[in-house]
């Protein structure tokens, strides 16, 4: 190669072979949605009607339930009627049977342990969803010097899920357990402030009686623990649901932490309380086991929380066992009193959730 072209080879940089890729093919024009096969339109009417069904099929048994209950009543509400409501005899030997003290012990019973827990779960609920235990926790490691530490910052968090699930265990305890429980805790406990109590304000009717053993107090308390899981639960999950704009809205007015949660959280979450309130009552009012053996099972109407009393579950549950053909009807007809009793509860807990609904719409 003369030098003319070796200067001009040099001078032309050296020329790397490229490889075109092909051209990405566009993919086809496929659709992205598809009317339903027959095997799913079939499958999707089966499930349908199979909750169509279930759904009136537990309407028809509590229907055939009502029924059943009062066809067994029939020859009662025949023969004794109204007077069965008002009566405060109960006795098998004479035929004579009145449910008005067991009527009044019910109501009596339910309110008051229903107060109670309802005051103790609300305040549950308010101290678990608002981070009280959490930020006293971390408070306290702080002080100690361990909130730096690995593995004591998660401490609060396991401390509090720890009480949560203890509270809600508590309605897996069985109800004679609780009754045992009242027996020789609960009684023996009240007995000492309860007639100090009869002994300087017997003049009021509520401490008219002096409590020697099973009364109200004991069984309501008792029944307050019972309702306690129900009515703090749900009224937690009520107060979490809370939407968080509401809260700082609240602090960017100057609302102080329980101005907050008292005038904006709580009154926010108002449904899902009451309906919490409305099932832990359906549960008062059913109670058997617990109340049979606290109550005192005593015919008799007083204010006294420390009177003895009975209720129609536990009329029921003592009854029952020796029960011949004209006292089952007459407890077949107690037991439809107290169906009714809990379905009126029911309808009026409801009527006051939708309102209440209705009001804070608009709020959420």
């Amino acid at each position: 190669m003369s030098p003319p072209e070796q200067s001009g080879a040099a001078a032309r940089p050296n020329r790397i072979a490229v490889t075109t890729p092909p051209a990405a093919t566009e993919p086809r024009d496929e659709p992205i949605s598809r009317p339903p096969s027959t095997m799913e339109v079939w499958a999707d009417r089966a499930f349908r009607a199979s909750t169509l069904v279930i759904a009136w099929a537990v309407v028809g048994l509590v229907l055939y339930v009502v029924w059943d209950i009062g066809s067994a009543a029939g020859p009662a509400i025949r023969d004794y009627g109204g007077a069965f409501l008002t009566g405060t005899t109960w006795d098998a030997n004479r035929n004579e049977f009145g449910i008005r003290p067991a009527i009044v012990g019910t109501v009596y019973t339910s309110f008051l342990g229903l107060a109670i827990g309802s005051a103790f779960g609300l305040a549950i609920a308010i101290f678990l969803s608002e981070g009280f235990l959490a930020s006293g926790l971390d408070g306290a490691l702080k002080v100690l010097g361990l909130a730096d530490r690995p593995g004591w910052a998660s401490v609060p968090g396991w401390i509090e899920d720890l009480l949560k699930t203890t509270v809600e265990l508590l309605a897996a305890v069985p109800s004679v357990v609780y009754g045992l429980w009242g027996i020789f805790v609960v009684i023996p406990l009240v007995r000492g402030p309860a007639n100090w109590l009869h002994d300087h304000l017997g003049w009021l009717p509520f401490f008219g009686t002096p409590l020697s053993g099973p009364g109200i107090l004991p069984a309501s308390l008792v029944l307050a623990i019972m309702v306690l899981p129900t009515i703090s639960a749900i009224s937690r999950d009520a107060l979490v649901e809370v939407p968080p704009k509401l809260r700082e809205a609240a602090f960017g007015l100057g609302a102080t932490r329980w101005e907050a949660i008292l005038a904006v959280i709580v009154p926010t979450a108002s449904t899902g309380i009451l309906g919490a309130i409305i099932l832990g009552f359906g549960r008062a009012l059913g109670e058997t086991m617990a109340l049979a053996m606290l109550a005192g099972n005593a015919n008799v109407i007083s204010w006294s929380m420390f009177s003895p009393a009975n209720t129609l579950a536990a009329l029921l549950a003592n009854h029952f066992p020796e029960a011949g053909t004209v006292e089952v009807g007459a407890l077949m007809y107690a037991a439809l009193v107290l169906l009714a009793i809990t379905l009126l509860v029911n309808i009026v807990g409801t009527t006051i959730v939708q309102r209440a609904d209705a009001a804070l719409k608009g709020l959420r």
